[in-house]
């Protein structure tokens, strides 16, 4: 059965199969190609992708502008405090409206129980797709990036050992995301998982439920621990990243009693050792250094969070080619 890209929304990976995924990854490496070629890639000729962020945003904003720009296209920043919404505007009516001006709406909407329920509404109004650039449970463009920067580094992931590791930071209450994204989609191919964090920096029970099944069904696994020696012990690749405790606490407090109490889950050289002697390091940026991870370490020969970082360009402009331009 042939894949319509088209106006596919792209809210969480785990709405894509794993044979639309394969094809997004091959057009990110395609697109990446001829970026380093300077071969033109003029796929979406004066179509426009509206940028709505509630948020700030450094690498999501700037890999979305300058890739609609690669692509021939037109991306506009809206700040959403400047725009009606922040009168009271409804979702439906904001969806409509900008869904009809252009080709693609893309969010940014980090609020707790409310960024993912933003983004479906849009989705039910828009008649162009939506794609997400975080919500309170989905960083669907982070995840496809740590994947094509994986499979660059090592190919076939099939029993590839990979550790989603809780860290230490104060900057702000971040969202869980990123690692409910890397959670869900790492054991869809064969990798190993393990998820490490303290008591109540949980992430929901119905995600876990979800990252088993997903697992199971693709040969992979996932294992929780709460013993940070035990999450770096072996691992091929690291991923120490700060969220926070919404699942067990609401409150938007950056700096409470369970957080300081934490402040020993820190990547360190000490733990980084404890790894494969070939281990690799990535974040999705910035991180909190000197919190979440030393400086040694995310600037070492371990470290591959530019490269990473890089290909949230190619990856997006894959996301826009297909979910904009596509057959």
């Amino acid at each position: 059965m042939q894949t319509i890209f088209k106006g596919k929304h792209f809210i969480t990976l785990q709405d894509w199969t794993k044979g639309e995924i394969d094809t997004l990854l091959e057009v990110s490496f395609d697109l990446k190609k001829k970026f380093a070629m300077g071969i033109p890639t003029p796929y979406l000729l004066y179509k426009t992708i509206f940028l709505m962020f509630f948020e700030q945003s450094t690498r999501t904003r700037n890999s979305m502008e300058a890739g609609i720009a690669h692509l021939g296209g037109h991306g506009t920043f809206l700040d959403t405090s400047t725009m009606q919404i922040s009168h009271g505007e409804e979702v439906k009516d904001t969806a409509v409206i900008l869904s009809r001006y252009g080709h693609s709406i893309a969010c940014r909407n980090c609020f707790w129980e409310v960024g993912n329920k933003y983004l479906r509404e849009m989705a039910k109004w828009s008649t162009a797709p939506i794609l997400n650039l975080q919500c309170d449970l989905y960083h669907p463009m982070q995840g496809i990036a740590d994947l094509m920067t994986m499979k660059e580094k090592i190919g076939d992931l099939k029993g590839t050992k990979v550790s989603i590791i809780w860290a230490y930071a104060t900057s702000h209450k971040k969202p869980i995301s990123v690692p409910l994204t890397q959670v869900l989609l790492f054991p869809r191919y064969g990798m190993e998982v393990t998820l490490a964090y303290p008591k109540g920096y949980d992430l929901p029970d119905w995600a876990i439920k979800q990252a088993k099944e997903n697992a199971e069904k693709h040969g992979g696994t996932l294992t929780i621990t709460h013993d940070i020696e035990e999450a770096y012990r072996g691992a091929d690749i690291v991923i120490p990243k700060n969220w926070g405790s919404w699942v067990t606490n609401q409150k938007g407090e950056v700096v409470d009693a369970l957080l300081e109490s934490c402040k020993t889950w820190k990547c360190t050289e000490k733990m980084m050792k404890l790894a494969n002697k070939d281990v690799m390091y990535m974040h999705a940026l910035p991180a909190d250094r000197e919190k979440e991870v030393e400086n040694s370490v995310i600037d070492g020969p371990h470290s591959i969070v530019y490269d990473e970082a890089e290909n949230r360009l190619h990856t997006a402009k894959a996301v826009m080619t297909l979910t904009m331009g596509s057959k």
